[in-house]
């Protein structure tokens, strides 16, 4: 293999996004799907930022045909000075093209890198501008990026705004098995309704005759009541806090309820950012300090006494952190991450005179406030000793290992493999049948404890919560640490029924809220094991689905051994290998949560406390369900 001048390739235009669509949109399934619907939408937002936005329509077609459609400025059709063409085609076939830059069309934006659209545009099939502006119609259709024809003039039209509709390309999409999913696009543009007021959005899925429309004047509070209503508020109102810093707009919304876990999301120019970053600091860092100096000037916190931690102060705690600002800098492409180090301040001085405010003034909240992060504090303390037994001194360091687990003989994470298997007749079968160079098993006995209705201390006296969290080896929430994972892959293995599904989702509510950063950056997983065996004399196949059952059937003549499995424990070692651990046959479903706050929404729903809510939920949804044992 030579390495020449002549093999250094240059990508054009829109060449390099349908090369490498993941390095623009995350990755290529329904997520990034939608991912390219929210880009548009975000450009939509923008204008109603700008006060030049009240409506933006999403509407899913039965063709296969996705629409975003606003009544702000119109993206201009103008010629470009520089380009020569019309700026409505600059904007839709050039990366880094757009008015977000410099400040002169948008004060604040969400889609600042100017790819989004034509992003878009690069990975649809098919794709149709249309633009209202200056009382006439304007249109421009593309195909894979490149326009089919010049911008043209459409007729009169009433208004203005911007329609983009397109299709996305099949290449790119496999649309046998990614389909766009209306919920989490729902719950996303009501994210946007309530970080910004008096904006109408709605969603039209023509698929199924699903409609919604999102409309709020409460903003960040408005956002907040809705989170915490299911977690039964300790205090009637939520703390609103509001303030400009150096031309960032900081808006904070927060109320504490009864649960144990927190709930506090972070958005930049009404992006969310799932991973937080500097404006989420500067919130924590407040809050902390804030709370503590209140503590101890009133008595709460003794001389001797210490300080409350970060846990402390956010157990319970529902929040919203929404800032704008005018050069928000975002890790990657899909901004999950604000990285502006001025911004921490901003935030933390915002919170701390604002929340000193809010505590010396309303004596009675101030005091429910403080004495339930004390008791968060002292199931913290009583925890400490549990907690002790289940932190590794390293990564080579087997000290405090469950004598359950059958661990492998690969040291290098990324290579390394956690099955966490329903019982021990399945966990004795898959130590058999493993490949103890990099696979390593933890059986665990029965359902383990919902912890989302657990602190701390009552979690790690727990002993299948304590073998977990050793195995893993992050330590958890505040002390969680993902360079002290053990295995690169943690794959939780159950029976494909209703209780191996029940222990599936305790697993996952464990990880989602004690370990959310090893979920969020794609370690774990969850296995699929056959539902069916079938054999026709020496012939064996597995299904794992009823459908996928019948399709073997009907291609079989003579006769047939059909066997339903009800659990792991009754294959055998070599079956279990060959149909859910073999890397060479295996089927594993990652998981990364889409929204994270839909995901903390629905855990909050059917594992809280909030009894009629669960009730709610599921009975609104029970002439829908699909597969409920899978």
């Amino acid at each position: 293999m030579t390495y020449t001048a002549e093999t250094i390739e240059v990508l054009e235009g829109l060449d390099a996004v349908r090369r490498r669509p993941a390095m623009y949109i995350g990755d290529t399934d329904s997520a990034g799907l939608h991912h390219l619907i929210i880009e548009i939408v975000d450009n939509s937002v923008d204008e109603a930022l700008a006060g030049e936005c009240t409506r933006v329509s999403v509407v899913v077609g039965v063709d296969g045909y996705i629409s975003v459609a606003d009544n702000g400025r119109g993206i201009p059709v103008g010629k470009h000075p520089k380009m020569n063409r019309p700026a409505l085609e600059v904007v839709m076939t050039t990366l880094h093209a757009g008015g977000k830059f410099g400040g002169k069309a948008y004060h604040v934006s969400g889609g600042l890198h100017g790819v989004g659209v034509s992003v878009v545009n690069a990975l649809s099939d098919h794709l149709i501008a249309e633009v209202r502006t200056n009382g006439r119609m304007y249109v421009q259709e593309y195909s894979k990026g490149i326009p089919e024809f010049d911008v043209k003039r459409k007729g009169k039209a009433i208004g203005t705004g911007t329609t983009i509709r397109f299709k996305p390309d099949p290449e790119i999409f496999p649309m046998d098995n990614i389909r766009v999913e209306f919920d989490p696009l729902a719950e996303r543009l009501r994210q946007m309704a309530f970080l910004v007021p008096k904006l109408e959005l709605t969603i039209d899925d023509r698929r199924d005759g699903k409609r919604q429309t999102f409309y709020f004047e409460g903003g960040v509070k408005s956002f907040v009541q809705n989170i915490a209503r299911q977690r039964r508020p300790i205090i009637p109102r939520p703390i609103f806090i509001e303030d400009t810093v150096e031309g960032t707009s900081i808006a904070v919304a927060m109320q504490y309820t009864s649960s144990l876990t927190e709930a506090i999301h972070a958005f930049a120019n009404t992006v969310h950012n799932a991973d937080g970053g500097t404006h989420l600091s500067g919130f924590r860092a407040g809050l902390t300090r804030t709370l503590n100096d209140f503590a101890r000037r009133n008595g709460f916190l003794k001389d001797n006494d210490s300080n409350l931690t970060g846990d402390d102060v956010r157990e319970g705690l529902v929040a919203v952190i929404s800032v704008l600002l005018e050069e928000p800098q975002f890790e990657a492409q899909t901004k999950v991450r604000l990285n502006n180090p001025e911004v921490a301040g901003q935030v933390q001085s915002v919170v701390n005179k604002e929340l000193s405010e809010y505590l010396h003034e309303n004596p009675s909240e101030a005091r429910r406030i403080v004495e339930k992060c004390l008791v968060a504090s002292h199931a913290r303390l009583a925890a400490q000793r549990a907690r002790d037994l289940v932190v590794r001194k390293g990564a080579l360091d087997g000290m405090a290992l469950s004598g359950k687990l059958a661990d492998c003989q690969e040291r290098d994470p990324d290579k390394a493999e956690l099955f966490i298997v329903e019982g021990d007749s399945a966990g004795g079968n898959a130590k058999q049948g493993r490949d103890r160079r990099n696979q390593a098993i933890l059986p665990l006995r029965g359902k383990i404890l919902n912890v989302e209705k657990a602190r701390l201390d009552k979690m790690l006296a727990n002993e299948a919560i304590r073998d977990l969290t050793t195995a893993v080896g992050t330590g958890l929430n505040e002390s969680f640490d993902l360079s002290k994972l053990r295995y690169g892959r943690v794959i939780i293995m159950t029976d494909a029924d209703v209780d191996g599904s029940h222990i599936r989702s305790l697993l996952l509510t464990f990880f989602f809220r004690n370990m959310q950063e090893l979920v969020n950056r794609g370690h774990l997983y969850i296995a699929l094991p056959p539902l069916y065996r079938i054999s026709n004399g020496r012939n064996t196949q597995y299904a794992y689905t009823d459908a996928e059952r019948d399709k073997h059937l009907a291609k079989i003549n003579g006769r047939v051994h059909l066997q339903r499995y009800k659990g792991l424990g009754e294959m055998n070692a070599e079956q279990l290998w060959e149909t859910t651990m073999d890397p060479e046959t295996r089927t594993l479903l990652q998981v990364i949560p889409e929204d994270e706050l839909a995901v903390d929404k629905l855990v909050t729903t059917l594992l809280g406390n909030d009894v009629a809510a669960r009730r709610n939920y599921i009975m609104t949804r029970a002439r829908t369900v699909r597969n409920l044992d899978v």
